[in-house]
């Protein structure tokens, strides 16, 4: 059958919609890029917060009218969304055929012939009648009945995968679950514990997308650093990264979602001393407050960040640094608004990005109040941001005149004239970019690397023309 698929979320959920669309077109499934022609569709969704619920029950009924009126026969939902609800979303959508969780991925195959993998569940919204399209109009999943079964799947390198993202880079999935309990965090009910992938398995499939043309590789997991770990095997993640950096055809190697208890000196030293391996810390910190971070269930404080951050900007010279943060969690106060505000001040990350908190059910923080209005979450996290937005302006205002290594991703949307390009302190799709300019598109590739000099910045974005010799 041709195959529509969407893929919604995080770079995880990404590496299982790429196994899922290998396993099917495998099975001899044709895919397509339009939905509209596709006789099967998969909505592979997100179930992390309220707007990504959002968006994934919005996608599904947009596939589900083309189930009523265009060329679908079957529609097949998988992915968090499926995992927290599972036939509770099919019993509310009728036009759904089978639900698969995260822990269903080989069962895809099946799942697109109309096979069933878990017995019906009740009904788990509660929302008024659209009377026009007949169904309801306002989801509410504020009512949950989560699995209880966590999944255990892991995907290996003989397990096929079809890439979506551009062929000169790729996501590989390091391990699978997690074991923190994160107050705010539902991924260890939807995702199971943590479970790292064997060592042999991953260089198999970097050497495998190497070969393919991927010259740049993203590690990522729950907890990258957290690799081996639950193996018993101490400085798994350091020999990981020496053996990747050996492999022919690798420009670059990213390391995304680490932790701040599991960065060991022995990750850093490899990071500094591997000449692929970006030297780019992705971090989530969520926030700066004792008094929140306690809460939040999250280890650390103001001043133990401060000493992580200073080791490891003293081992990896030049590091970039990414860090995401929470607002308006349970009791935050002005007072621990502020200590965030000043320890962003005071570190000058390279990268920030904010959530408002999200109150999601069956997580621990759901039976404490929801106390922060929404409208002070959204002017505190907006705050944050204009503070990230002068200190990363200051800075590129010195970049001028600076040489730098770039890869080249390719033409810009804007003008076929200018290329879009990266440094290796920029992570696709999260980052900023370096545009070129002043230099002939077609002369390059997507995965070049090549010199340029910075002539200028627009927001967070760099512009820079190839180095003339």
């Amino acid at each position: 059958m041709k195959l529509g698929f969407v893929s919604l979320g995080c770079p995880k959920n990404l590496v299982d919609g790429e196994v899922m669309l290998g396993l099917a077109r495998q099975a001899g499934h044709e895919v397509t890029t339009d939905a509209a022609d596709a006789e099967v569709i998969v909505v592979n969704t997100c179930a992390f917060i309220d707007t990504a619920k959002e968006e994934s029950v919005n996608a599904i009924l947009e596939m589900a009218q083309l189930k009523r009126d265009g060329a679908c026969k079957r529609l097949v939902v998988t992915g968090c969304l499926g995992e927290r609800y599972r036939d509770q979303l099919k019993a509310e959508i009728p036009e759904i055929d089978v639900v698969l969780g995260t822990g269903d991925v080989p069962e895809i195959v099946g799942a697109l012939n109309g096979v069933q993998p878990k017995p019906a569940a009740l009904p788990f919204f509660k929302s008024s009648t659209d009377a026009a399209a007949g169904r309801p109009a306002n989801f509410d999943l504020r009512t949950s009945n989560v699995n209880t079964e966590l999944p255990t799947y892991l995907y290996d390198a003989a397990t096929p995968r079809l890439l979506t993202t551009p062929r000169h880079y790729a996501y590989v999935k390091i391990a699978e679950g997690c074991d923190y309990t994160c107050a705010f965090c539902i991924i260890p009910t939807l995702r199971g514990k943590y479970r790292s992938r064997e060592e042999e398995s991953i260089v198999a499939e970097a050497e495998r997308l190497a070969a393919g043309g991927v010259r740049e590789l993203l590690l990522i997991s729950q907890d990258t650093t957290f690799f081996g770990i639950d193996r018993g095997q101490r400085g798994a993640l350091a020999r990981l990264l020496r053996r990747l950096n050996t492999i022919d055809g690798l420009s670059w190697i990213r390391l995304l979602y680490l932790y701040p208890t599991t960065i060991t000196d022995d990750v850093l030293d490899a990071m500094a001393e591997c000449e692929k391996v970006c030297t780019y810390i992705d971090l989530p910190l969520q926030h700066a407050s004792a008094d929140v971070l306690r809460r939040m269930r999250r280890p650390g404080n103001r001043e133990a960040y401060d000493k992580l951050l200073a080791r490891i900007r003293s081992r990896v010279p030049g590091v970039t640094l990414r860090t995401t943060f929470i607002v308006g969690f349970p009791g935050e106060t002005e007072q621990d608004f502020e200590e965030l505000m000043s320890f962003v001040r005071d570190t000058g990350f390279d990268h920030v990005g904010v959530f408002t908190y999200s109150h999601e059910e069956d997580t621990r923080a759901y039976a404490m109040t929801d106390d922060v209005p929404a409208e002070v979450k959204a002017a505190r996290r907006d705050a944050v941001m204009r503070l990230q937005r002068d200190i990363v302006a200051a800075r590129l205002r010195k970049r001028t005149g600076d040489r730098v290594r770039v890869m080249v991703d390719g033409p810009s949307p804007e003008s076929d004239l200018v290329l879009t390009s990266r440094l290796a302190g920029q992570a696709p799709d999260i980052d900023a970019l370096v545009y070129l300019d002043e230099c002939d598109p077609s002369e390059y590739r997507p995965g070049d690397l090549l010199d340029a000099v910075i002539t200028g910045a627009r927001g967070y974005d760099l512009i820079a023309r190839p180095a003339r010799i």
